[in-house]
């Protein structure tokens, strides 16, 4: 049988009813529905009855031909790490803010549906990244990143001396608040916030941005895929913390050393529409785009995917 698992932000009570309506509607389908035990309860409450539950959220995507995730892009990055190594895409119904990450609006949801019964969705490949912590030469923790891995200081009084490298090669010194090491997909999320430069998805390269640097050279750095980027804890007293997607952390002393490379895995993350990443950043930023013109097609509506007459304004 053909089997989603459902993801949810439970502390949304919106998220419940509309996931438990998805559910329903894939179910008189034909399909399967697995929800996460911690999720049982609100999704119980708001009308699902009898899905099959696990108990773990490790492996609790194995088998299943798509998680569907009902939150915001914190929810999405949940369902991400419960699909790591599953080779399950992701497909994202925003109920946060922005929703980035996310494919279709809560109001959307039985396009959503229809999308995945008819399995009319596509699936892209996300670049991520894989991150490790050495102490005296030694790794001492481990760790990957869809968005980002952001080294940060562990004090709000005292500024965070890093040492940065890419590719064995040292190219600044910085007195920050930190540095975001980010992928594509993550350019519009930390980095975005830090001022660094908004990347296409279907880019491969790697970002850093420093974080408030007391510095003359402290620009957004774009660089190859498989380059390895290294940030070193220097100083006497400042210590640091690494995130990854701002969900997991470790701790770093002086003297650490945090090193970032492309990760060995990719992100799956399923897709409805065919719209330009261009469509996607004006709708989610509601960015101002009166007065394009165009070519005379897109102009009158005529291409696939694009405003019609009256909607110049970009909205997807």
């Amino acid at each position: 049988m053909r089997t989603v698992l459902i993801i949810i932000h439970a502390a949304r009570e919106e998220a419940a009813k509309v996931a438990a309506a998805f559910a329903t509607d894939v179910r008189s389908a034909g399909m399967g529905v697995r929800v996460l035990d911690s999720d049982a309860d609100a999704l119980a409450q708001a009308g699902l009855e009898d899905p099959e539950v696990v108990a773990a959220e490790a492996g609790a995507a194995r088998d299943c031909e798509l998680a569907v995730v009902f939150g915001g892009d914190g929810t999405i990055l949940r369902g991400a790490e419960m699909c790591r190594g599953t080779g399950t895409p992701v497909l994202g119904v925003n109920l946060g803010h922005v929703g980035f990450l996310a494919e279709a609006d809560a109001e959307d949801v039985h396009a959503v549906v229809q999308g995945v019964v008819d399995r009319t969705y596509t699936v892209e490949e996300r670049l991520t990244v894989d991150v490790s912590v050495k102490v005296g030469g030694e790794v001492v923790a481990t760790n990957w990143a869809l968005n980002e891995a952001s080294v940060e200081k562990a004090a709000r009084e005292r500024m965070l001396e890093l040492v940065v490298e890419i590719d064995g090669r040292p190219v600044s010194r910085w007195g920050c608040d930190g540095v975001v090491c980010a992928t594509p997909t993550g350019s519009t999320a930390y980095n975005f916030s830090a001022g660094g430069p908004v990347v296409w998805p279907e880019v491969a390269a790697l970002l850093m941005v420093p974080i408030s640097a007391h510095a003359l050279f402290a620009r957004p750095m774009v660089v190859s895929p498989d380059s390895t980027l290294a940030i070193e804890v220097v100083g006497e007293v400042s210590t640091g913390v690494v995130w990854c997607d701002g969900r997991r952390a470790a701790d770093l002393p002086v003297g650490a050393r945090v090193e970032v490379v492309r990760g060995a895995e990719t992100v799956r993350l399923a897709r409805l529409h065919t719209a330009p990443f261009a469509d996607r950043l004006v709708r989610k930023f509601d960015l101002p785009v009166t007065g394009w013109r165009g070519s005379a097609e897109r102009r009158n509506g005529t291409s696939a995917g694009m405003p019609g007459p009256g909607r110049q304004d970009g909205t997807a």
